[in-house]
């Protein structure tokens, strides 16, 4: 799992990226038979968008993930929410197996992954994670979203041209968000030796030019990061490429892709 992702990116990403509704939690939940008394690892947690509602449903949660700068503000985060069963855990996919023989045999009821998916070994991962999973639980890769420049919309379209003058180069990247993504994890998944059952949750949510740019940055590795002045020059102008508009609507697309362990 690649690195790179700290300092002023950890904070685009914690300010921009959309959190998890109700519903994705209720699915998640209900696929892998959580309860209050199950521990859970998000692995690649980021800055804590999915470890900290889902700890909110379990005994205790670990976020772990290899940039100290996300791990940082999501401890942060978790204090000011007044959660108080999540551990923060420096440490990358290939570090799972250790994790595992650290907590023992059985006593995980979940491990989740979301966007931090395609920097990792799938198949590494989910082999690692069967010995430390109790019968009935299971590994969940969330895909919160198509990237907000690969989307089928006027406005995507808009914010890909900006950006591609910005990088100059054409904008492609998937992140393995989109069906041949989710079909590696799914044949993942099934390899390792779990059984396979995929659901999906669909909502409207506003989006600001503000959060729109600040997602694009978080998405950045931080040596990629324009200068501050080109920053503003590109807000402003995806702004008038939108028309002036400070807001448009995501048609937002949350796959859940889980690997359960038979009871």
């Amino acid at each position: 799992m690649a690195r790179g992702f700290g300092g002023e990116v950890a904070t685009y990403y914690a300010r921009h990226r959309r959190g998890y509704p109700p519903a994705v939690l209720d699915a998640l939940t209900a696929a892998l038979a959580l309860d209050a008394d199950d521990t859970v690892i998000d692995l690649g947690c980021g800055t804590g968008q999915l470890t900290i509602p889902l700890a909110a449903r379990v005994a205790a949660a670990i976020g772990m993930d290899p940039e100290p700068d996300m791990l940082a503000i999501a401890r942060a985060a978790a204090v000011n929410g007044g959660r108080t069963n999540v551990t923060w855990l420096l440490g990358a996919d290939d570090e799972l197996a250790a994790v595992g023989r650290l907590l023992g045999p059985g006593t995980v009821g979940a491990l989740t992954i979301a966007v931090a998916i395609h920097f990792m070994d799938r198949a590494a991962a989910f082999t690692a994670a069967r010995s430390m999973l109790r019968p009935g639980g299971g590994v969940a890769v969330v895909t919160n979203g198509a990237p907000l420049w690969l989307q089928d919309t006027d406005w995507s379209g808009a914010l890909r041209a900006c950006l591609e003058r910005l990088l100059g180069h054409p904008v492609t990247a998937s992140c393995q968000t989109d069906e041949a993504g989710r079909r590696l994890n799914q044949e993942a998944l099934v390899r390792a030796g779990y059984r396979y059952e995929e659901s999906v949750v669909r909502y409207d949510a506003p989006l600001t030019v503000e959060d729109m740019v600040g997602g694009v940055f978080s998405a950045m590795s931080a040596d990629q990061l324009p200068a501050l002045e080109r920053r503003a020059a590109f807000t402003a102008e995806v702004r008038d490429a939108l028309g002036g508009r400070e807001e448009v609507t995501e048609r937002v697309h949350v796959w859940l892709q889980c690997g359960v362990l038979s009871p």
